[in-house]
């Protein structure tokens, strides 16, 4: 019962945050969007854990969230919200189902994990057919910036090659003592980042705070609440509690969720290039997690919970 309940958790409300995270950049624009939904986050979650008896980090463990936060809540999850300015988020989080396949790569030529087998290179040459349909389609749902959907592509999927790097790099070097304070020193150290990067491209003209509509702030709410800790606080327990590769299952269903609420609720439609290109990417993504979770080498919880921290 409890399993089945996280794993609907992580599965719809990782899934929906693409959606919320447009109807906020309606009214703000999206670094310091992000920046300011995990400094809000991160120093929550940071002063809950320190108040509750928390051991104090060390200046090693401060570093080790400041480069993790910067390849993925800076690059990773920064680069998918600035994106969606250009394109539906229903294609921004198909094409997030990418990071399973850079990972596999990645850790492979790193040497964190072993070559991968055939199932894992079928899914990836699937993966690069799905990515290729996603990225030539013609798409005419609404978007803040029309007119440059291949810059929106090349943005997420740069977003989502970081995201790995960071994975791995939070794997390597995990933040010391307790996950959940790592994770909310790796928020704020990723909510300063993102907010001088927001200040640094001029984003300070086009944020206000009065005049916004309800939509915005519940979207930015959820992202907090339901987001950032709901999902997440789920998502640890699980790695705790299942296999890694039950609960990494996430990786090729937040795409289904975020295309079909993207269409009932944000009016983004769905042709059958897309579709194509979605059923090659999910069935890729799936292929590359569950293909090698058995000669992968077991992540510690605490780590491989770092590596997803607050990313939708």
């Amino acid at each position: 019962m409890l399993i089945g309940a996280a794993l609907l958790a992580i599965y719809l409300i990782w899934g929906s945050t693409y959606l919320a995270t447009k109807t906020a950049l309606a009214a703000w624009p999206p670094l310091l969007l992000s920046g300011m939904r995990f400094l809000v986050a991160g120093s929550v979650q940071f002063a809950a854990v320190r108040l509750s008896g928390g051991p104090a980090p060390t200046r090693q463990d401060w570093g080790r969230a400041a480069a993790v936060g910067f390849c993925l809540l800076l690059f990773g999850n920064g680069g998918t919200t600035f994106s969606q300015q250009y394109i539906p988020s229903g294609m921004a989080a198909l094409l997030v189902a990418s990071v399973p396949m850079f990972l596999a790569v990645l850790g492979w030529l790193s040497g964190i994990s072993a070559r991968p087998n055939l199932p894992v290179t079928a899914g990836l040459t699937l993966g690069l057919g799905g990515l290729y349909l996603l990225a030539s389609a013609r798409n005419a749902a609404p978007v803040l910036i029309p007119g440059h959907p291949a810059l929106g592509v090349a943005i997420v999927l740069g977003a989502s090659f970081m995201w790995s790097v960071g994975s791995l790099v939070s794997k390597q070097k995990p933040v010391g003592g307790s996950p959940f304070l790592g994770v909310g020193m790796q928020m704020l150290c990723g909510g300063v980042f993102l907010t001088l990067a927001g200040l640094l491209h001029g984003e300070a003209a086009q944020f206000h705070l009065d005049g916004i509509g309800w939509r915005p702030w519940v979207a930015l709410v959820y992202l907090v609440v339901f987001g950032s800790w709901i999902a997440f606080s789920a998502y640890i327990w699980l790695l705790r509690t299942v296999e890694p590769a039950l609960a990494g299952t996430y990786a090729f269903v937040n795409p289904v969720v975020a295309v079909l609420l993207g269409q009932a609720v944000g009016g983004e439609p769905l042709n059958p290039q897309m579709s194509g290109g979605a059923a090659l990417i999910v069935l890729a993504v799936m292929l590359v997690v569950l293909g090698g979770r058995r000669k992968a080498p077991a992540a510690e919880p605490e780590a491989a919970a770092e590596a997803v921290a607050a990313r939708r």
